[in-house]
């Protein structure tokens, strides 16, 4: 056994009468990929903001490399070699700047740059650390002007950089498509010859069986099992997560009601094709495919952020073409976005806030807010979604992801409305959680027409009574969730059928 890079003994932390977390001993290896698992609230980001130093622990120690290491801010944790790249894709780049000044933020911000900074020389190194990563795109450009993938590899190649010692990765595959998860996991491949102890944070369990070297469960802040001997034993793994078995989900096909949403001859650019669709009330619908492939800028027509480039859209029998989402709201067009720290959650408001803020004008009388209604608003939805916090006045950044994301989803589903369209709703949230929140939507799916648009199968199976498939911004196939078959399925999002081949084998 090598020597262990970060060995974790009895550490506590509580926040008020909360205690996050209990008597915690793990053990970091240099060249092994260590996957932490745990539902939302178990305890994970906590764990790592105290081995990146933005909290610090109650009790027990951890040393690195057999020194004690007590970081202080998480400056003190990235010079003795602790990089993490956070869940929160924003808290990894500077949206303001280049591409080439992001990847070589630490040397430009050195004592030792000087004070003159030769351009070239910066744009040459940057694109050597893009390369490492598959990152073909021009270092000039500013990071805003990228997607969320983009972004979110401009920030693992800027850990990587870094030289680490124990890299950690929270979710890092949850903005990226299967080929761009696949150049991670090949880099990471790379770093364990270099002696690096990844802590890998994911609830995706196709990461999870590409890359795990040993899988950690949290629940209730403790460690509740751990896997190492091979062949790694994943089911026991969501067992020790959850604390009980996980069952099968069986969709029922909900019976259609009156047409809500028709498209007819769409097309989202000059060059598409033309999408045609038809989505009923009491239906939910989930439409997957891979990064790109146009699920996004259909959600964004839908609710008046883009116009479409050709074809119509009727709401109700009635012809819809939203200027923009006021306008969509007004109408009774609802969505929850992706990349809910850009887009979604608004960091200075507590969660009371954050759920009631796109209908603060129906909880008024004269101008003035009903405080006790959105209270009580707030916390039965809180209780609905299942958000774990201490009150509705808790800050929503004090919350985990998940429970952000729960907040996020909740928002739109305070009031009714004529079309729900979810945008990666499960973005961040564990296993349990994402049932959780899908039963919840189908539960009140009756009295509108839904679209959910999920990057992974898995999401698309448990929730939807039909499932459409997109393909280079055109729909490519539907299949109705009853005894569906998941090859064809991976095969209209492949786009080709040597897939077909690869599954059946």
């Amino acid at each position: 056994m090598s020597k262990i890079a970060c060995k974790i003994r009895n550490l506590e932390k509580s926040f008020g009468p909360n205690k996050v977390l209990r008597s915690i001993d793990l053990d970091l290896f240099p060249g092994e990929v260590t996957v932490l698992m745990g539902a939302n609230g178990a305890g994970k980001s906590t764990l790592v903001k105290i081995l990146c130093g933005v909290h610090q622990s109650d009790n027990g120690t951890i040393n690195l490399f057999g020194k004690l290491f007590k970081p202080r801010r998480p400056a003190e944790a990235f010079q003795a070699g602790v990089v993490t790249v956070h869940q929160a894709i924003n808290d990894g780049v500077v949206p303001d700047l280049s591409v080439a000044s992001n990847l070589m933020l630490d040397k430009l911000t050195n004592n030792k740059a000087g004070f003159f900074i030769a351009e070239g020389v910066i744009r040459s190194e940057a694109k050597k650390i893009a390369d490492t990563m598959g990152l073909s795109l021009d270092v000039s450009l500013p990071v805003s002007e990228l997607g969320v993938a983009d972004r979110q590899l401009i920030a693992i190649a800027r850990a990587m950089a870094r030289n680490p010692k124990v890299l950690i990765l929270d979710e890092p595959t949850s903005s990226l498509s299967a080929k761009e998860a696949d150049r991670l996991f090949q880099v990471l491949d790379r770093l364990r010859n270099t002696d690096v102890a990844i802590l890998y944070i994911s609830h995706r369990m196709s990461d999870i069986r590409e890359i795990a070297d040993k899988i950690i469960c949290m629940r209730d802040g403790s460690i509740s099992g751990t896997f190492s001997t091979k062949p790694l034993d994943y089911e026991g793994a969501v067992t020790a997560m959850l604390g009980h078995k996980m069952t099968e989900v069986d969709v029922k096909i909900a019976k259609k009601g009156e047409e809500i949403l028709n498209l007819s001859n769409l097309a989202l650019s000059d060059q598409s094709p033309r999408i045609n669709l038809s989505v009923s009330k009491n239906e939910v619908v989930a439409i997957t495919g891979l990064l790109g492939s146009g699920k996004t800028k259909l959600a964004s027509i839908l609710f008046g952020v883009r116009k479409q480039a050709h074809g119509t859209i009727h709401l109700n029998g009635q012809p819809f073409s939203p200027s923009s989402p006021r306008e969509a709201i007004k109408a009774g067009v609802y969505m929850s976005p992706k990349d809910r720290a850009s887009n979604a959650v608004i960091s200075d408001f507590d969660i009371e806030k954050n759920l009631t803020l796109p209908f603060l004008h129906s909880y008024s009388w004269l101008s003035m807010l009903r405080f006790k209604l959105l209270r009580k608003l707030a916390k039965d939805k809180i209780e609905d979604m299942g958000v774990i916090c201490q009150s509705e006045g808790d800050e929503i950044e004090t919350l985990s992801g998940g429970n952000q994301q729960k907040v996020v989803v909740g928002r739109w589903l305070m009031q009714s409305c004529n079309l729900l369209v979810l945008d990666e709703p499960f973005q961040g949230v564990d296993i349990k959680a994402r049932r959780d929140i899908g039963d919840y939507i189908r539960q009140t799916a009756g009295s509108r027409a839904t679209i959910v648009l999920v990057a992974e199968l898995d999401e698309a199976l448990e929730i939807a009574d039909r499932i459409l498939v997109m393909n280079e911004k055109s729909l490519v196939g539907e299949h109705v969730n009853d005894n569906v078959n998941v090859n064809e399925i991976l095969v209209d999002i492949a786009g080709n059928n040597q897939l077909l081949e690869q599954v059946s084998k």
